[in-house]
């Protein structure tokens, strides 16, 4: 156990709306719930970062958790391949709002399992990606030769491609497909969405397709291959990675080992209430109740539950920006993260979330100035994560991160910490790849 001190005890409520604001107990000690994984920080000064950054990156962190927004935060950046930073601060659980006093609290550590949520997207994405560099699938097939009861109401020309880059036109679920008695269904899940009608035409309109697009990949997957998605997942990716976590959920015995989330911050009101209850198919206090079942937790929910800890997230991400290589191991042909991470939507306006994003083929990219990876980072690519997970891996820095939390908050005045900690990390890495990784030639 390590890390710095902190502040006088800090109540479950508290800010500008203290009646209003869900908020987790901040402990009079940060120490006590500050762990550092030991013997695997470098010298920052050997990748070409100046040893005060650090301690100024985390500085942002512990500012964040002091909001009471997140009962546990978990950091993890490698720079050049190396690991500068692999921390953790907070409760695992029993420390929510409204939790009692006297509840048995854990302390989370860096071998706490978080659930990514919609930061699953990338590694879903990834083995259909997979399938199209060994020709067992093309991203331009129809998905309709693979499930062909999805061509109803008009969807025989959704393709692949059409999903990952969320223009499929079917973006928000039928309200029963989030429920967690169907997750040992996905037939029936998938059924649900092929009699769904399309509310736009195939690659007309961007619309975030939060849950719908995961289920007809990973059924395509299946019909391709003759193997499961999570199947696919262990064996091609996750274990030559040498990774223990890094899976949709988790096996039984390992639930005491996943982060609790917990609804913090102010009441989600309309309209925004109803925008997330057609974007995911339950209310967003819900969303978070189902997060923690254990049904959800041991399915499969390809666009939203693959559990890890953030070292693990944070090694996906530093294999894709080596171009598909890490320790020796090659996943991917570099030609394949290029296709996957190169840009299909410019700053358009999202139907769904209302924000002009920048989409690769399953990736959420980086900008200049209205970036999720903090400003000056055009090359970045990663995935947010159900509300304030994000992981991303910035080429032109040499940089790959992972910033896990369990918090989940629509609204806080803090909310400004969780920017800074991505600023304080983009200016602590200063560009060496200037354009990032080019593509390989043929």
């Amino acid at each position: 156990m390590a890390g710095e001190g902190g502040t006088a005890a800090t109540p479950a409520r508290i800010g500008i709306l203290p009646r209003l604001q869900l908020r987790c107990r901040v402990p009079a000690s940060l120490r006590e719930v500050t762990h550092v994984r030991e013997g695997v920080e470098v010298d920052p000064r050997s990748v070409g970062v100046e040893p005060e950054a650090i301690p100024w990156i985390w500085r942002a962190v512990r500012g964040l958790y002091r909001s009471g927004a997140h009962p546990a935060i978990a950091l993890c950046l490698r720079r050049q391949g190396r690991v500068l930073l692999d921390r953790s601060i907070g409760h695992q659980s029993g420390n929510a709002p409204g939790a009692p006093r006297e509840a048995a609290k854990v302390v989370a550590t860096p071998d706490t399992l978080f659930c990514a949520l919609s930061a699953s997207k990338p590694v879903t994405a990834m083995v259909l990606h997979l399938l199209d560099e060994r020709r067992s699938i093309h991203l331009d097939d129809r998905v309709c030769d693979y499930i062909p009861d999805f061509a109803r109401h008009g969807k025989h020309s959704i393709t692949i491609r059409h999903l990952l880059s969320h223009r499929a036109g079917v973006p928000n679920p039928p309200p029963d497909a989030m429920d967690p008695e169907l997750l040992a269904q996905p037939a029936r899940i998938v059924e649900l969405l092929c009699d769904e009608k399309p509310v736009s035409r195939p690659g007309a309109r961007l619309a975030y397709h939060a849950i719908t697009s995961g289920f007809l990949l990973a059924e395509v997957a299946r019909v391709a291959t003759g193997r499961d998605l999570q199947t696919l997942l262990r064996e091609e990716i996750r274990e030559p990675l040498g990774l223990r976590g890094l899976g949709y959920g988790v096996a039984p015995e390992d639930l005491g080992r996943v982060a609790e989330n917990a609804f913090t911050g102010t009441p989600v009101l309309p309209p925004i209430a109803g925008m997330f209850r057609r974007v995911l198919g339950l209310d967003f206090e819900r969303v978070v109740e189902v997060s923690n079942d254990p049904r959800f937790l041991s399915g499969v929910l390809p666009s939203a539950n693959v559990v890890a800890t953030a070292d693990e997230m944070c090694r996906f991400m530093e294999m894709l920006r080596r171009g598909g290589e890490l320790d020796g191991v090659r996943v991917f042909d570099p030609r394949t993260i290029v296709r996957a991470t190169s840009e299909v939507s410019w700053l358009e306006p999202d139907a769904n979330l209302v924000l002009p994003i920048r989409y690769g083929l399953g990736f959420m990219l980086g900008a200049e100035w209205f970036s999720l990876y903090g400003p000056f980072t055009p090359h970045a690519f990663g995935h947010i994560g159900f509300t304030n997970v994000v992981v991303w891996a910035d080429p032109e820095r040499e940089l790959s991160a992972a910033l896990m939390t369990s918090g989940k908050p629509l609204v806080y005045p803090e909310f400004v910490w969780l920017f800074e900690i991505l600023r304080r990390i983009g200016a602590a890495c200063p560009v060496t790849r200037p354009g990032g990784f080019a593509a390989p030639a043929r």
